[in-house]
């Protein structure tokens, strides 16, 4: 069991659904607020800020390496350019940490280097997350794990030596609580890339908690990694595609975050226990089920053959696989059509 807050992460236990605010505050720390507060609404169990700023995560450069130009809907625009607008400025932590705790709901935050680690750590944060482009940073990520808190990281872009690489990291600074995001780098993500087989596989080869940070659009994939063991779902969050924003095409409005919820929770209790033992309502269904019964007027004495006695419904009589008990045994008494029988009723 890992916790993160006051939730309890384990098999079995309802999905920890995070609503990731990312850049979806477009600038405006009002819309931040206000982005939280509807995320509670919708019923999610945690917001996600990033924290870094454009000089944290990247350089001013114009040299083509920092220009996008991979397919992305950020093409054509320049790294620093992209995170100056993107940023979470850190003067607003404090206010989103504790609209957070207001609402009852957890907050953490992607740190993307060291010093957003030490910035964070004031506010005490139930966990950690590591962005997929940040898997190969060995260095942030045992700086991460040395706090001793969860470490959730996305694998997004790693190949299977990336994850290696990083849960030795982690483990090597005595930290084991981590849980490790499927997740496709694409925005939005098409869903013929989900690859939900991996919930369970990498939960295998690994032997850590596995869980969902999504792209792709509407609720499908998430319901489909709750069937496939994950603990954890994580979504972009925006109050209106229309205010615009980096992030604002990927993102899940409240009416659609909270349909992703609920269905979640509805696919939780469709998935239910493994085990056999029926249910009242299943229990009270097997009196449909079938039984032996008297198929017409016997009087006793009667060799019992085959044209006296039938496997029908209801399930009130003698279970069908007693059929070759009675067969060729002499009625004790007189039968009418449609008695019920029992074993010592033929000798």
């Amino acid at each position: 069991m890992i916790k993160i807050g006051n939730f309890e992460l384990k098999p079995g236990n309802p999905v920890f659904i995070i609503a990731e605010l990312s850049a979806n505050h477009n600038g405006s720390i009002e819309t931040a607020k206000e982005t939280i507060r509807a995320t509670k609404r919708a019923g999610a169990d945690a917001i996600k800020l990033q924290t870094y700023t454009a000089d944290t995560i990247t350089l001013d450069s114009d040299k083509d390496d920092f220009l996008i130009n991979s397919g992305t809907i950020w093409d054509g625009e320049r790294l620093h350019q992209l995170y100056q607008r993107a940023y979470t400025p850190w003067e607003w932590h404090e206010e989103l940490f504790h609209i957070a705790k207001e609402e009852g709901l957890i907050c953490f935050s992607s740190p993307f280097d060291r010093t957003a680690v030490d910035f964070l750590e004031q506010f005490d944060p139930p966990a950690y997350k590591i962005a997929s482009f940040e898997i190969t940073d060995v260095g942030l990520i045992e700086y991460v794990a040395s706090k001793g808190k969860p470490v959730v990281i996305s694998t997004g872009i790693a190949e299977k030596e990336d994850i290696e690489l990083a849960l030795k990291t982690i483990r090597s600074t005595g930290n084991n609580d981590i849980i490790l995001l499927k997740c496709t780098s694409s925005y939005p993500a098409p869903i013929e890339d989900a690859n939900m087989v991996m919930i369970d596989q990498m939960a295998k080869d690994f032997d850590v908690y596995t869980g969902l940070s999504d792209h792709t659009m509407g609720a499908l994939v998430p319901i489909v990694a709750t069937c496939q063991g994950a603990c954890l779902v994580e979504k972009h969050f925006i109050l209106d595609r229309s205010i615009g924003g980096p992030d604002a095409s990927f993102s899940m409005n409240e009416e659609e975050f909270k349909e992703m919820v609920d269905l979640v929770r509805l696919a939780e209790q469709a998935l239910g226990i493994r085990s056999y033992t029926l249910t009242e309502k299943q229990r009270s269904s097997r009196d449909h089920s079938r039984s032996l019964y008297i198929s017409q007027d016997l009087p006793a004495g009667t060799v019992i053959t085959e044209e006296h006695i039938r496997s029908v419904r209801p399930g009130f009589s003698l279970h069908p696989k007693h059929l070759t008990d009675i067969l060729g045994k002499t009625a004790r008494r007189n039968f009418t059509k449609g008695d019920r029988i029992k074993l010592d009723e033929f000798e």
